[in-house]
């Protein structure tokens, strides 16, 4: 059968995510272009793939099938790659890199030209994603490797296909308008009522459960105001006098602010970290760029 890996990765997604728009959203194509993907797949392997169950499809038996031998397939795929990286011995070639925002306006800028100078046979790519979807972007063999968080008070589940490696850990201070508060020492979660309301993420995003869930164990339900999902909107609203919202220093460089950041009584933090697929952090173009990953968050 002739069938690319394109066609098989986006059966693979439509396995994992159900929709085809979140799997044109997810490879960065458009929903005609995932369809025609599918179709051309369903063609060359002579059985009907899919049926459209009203405004959508759903995979048959033999497509569910399909998608499991169709991750092997691709898991084979990358540990070829790897083995061709291995036997030339250079870092060189392409990899796509999946980051969230905050981490491409601070994080990346360094990474380009520190490959650059030290492996210039190497060229990355980036994407800028949510941030809670990097790490479906790796599994999925969109992206090489990605840079992501994780929260501790919300463990992300972990893809056994993907290994984790902590770059650094940030603690969270409390942004506050300037003068609003008093400051001796740390201040506790449960001194942050009325009159200032809190700037919080959507509840369904790791970073808005996890602060949810350091609220509640000091004892206080946050009394949202406005829900952003937006570092920058977040600093600008609390430099604005509109509220308070937790912050870690790699936020804080993202725009200068003026407001009184306070430490807080409570450990609430996070953890930078690169994802890549197991399959391939052995590959020395991966292992390459994970280890200037790692000397950054060294020097930073």
């Amino acid at each position: 059968m002739d069938w690319s890996s394109v066609q098989l990765r986006s059966l693979v997604e439509l396995r994992r995510r159900g929709t085809v728009t979140a799997v044109a959203a997810a490879l960065g194509y458009t929903p005609g272009a995932v369809s025609q993907q599918l179709n051309a797949l369903e063609r060359s392997a002579g059985v009907p793939l899919l049926r459209r169950v009203g405004r959508r499809v759903e995979l048959t038996d033999a497509g569910v099938a399909l998608a499991g031998h169709a991750r092997q397939i691709l898991d084979i795929e990358a540990d070829a790659t790897a083995a061709l990286e291995r036997s030339a011995g250079a870092v060189a070639g392409e990899l796509q890199v999946a980051l969230f925002a905050t981490a491409a306006a601070d994080i990346l800028p360094v990474l380009l030209t520190t490959v650059r100078d030290r492996h210039p046979g190497l060229v990355v790519r980036s994407r800028e994603m949510v941030v809670d979807d990097v790490y479906d972007a790796v599994a999925s063999g969109t992206a090489d490797l990605a840079i992501g968080l994780e929260y501790p008070d919300v463990p992300i589940r972990r893809d056994p296909s993907l290994r984790v490696v902590r770059l650094y850990r940030e603690r969270f201070s409390l942004a506050v308008p300037t003068g609003s508060m008093s400051r001796s020492g740390p201040l506790s979660l449960a001194g942050t009522g009325p009159p200032l309301g809190w700037i919080l993420p959507p509840e369904d995003t790791h970073y808005g459960q996890a602060i949810r869930v350091v609220c509640r164990r000091a004892g206080i339900e946050p009394e949202l105001r406005h829900e952003v999902n937006d570092t920058a909107a977040s600093l600008a609203l609390v430099e604005a006098g509109i509220g308070v919202s937790t912050v870690t220093p790699l936020m804080l460089r993202l725009r200068p602010s003026r407001f009184d950041v306070l430490p807080i009584a409570e450990t609430f933090e996070r953890h930078i970290a690169v994802v890549v697929r197991s399959s391939a952090e052995h590959r020395p173009s991966v292992a390459a760029l994970v280890q200037v990953l790692r000397e950054l968050a060294k020097s930073g």
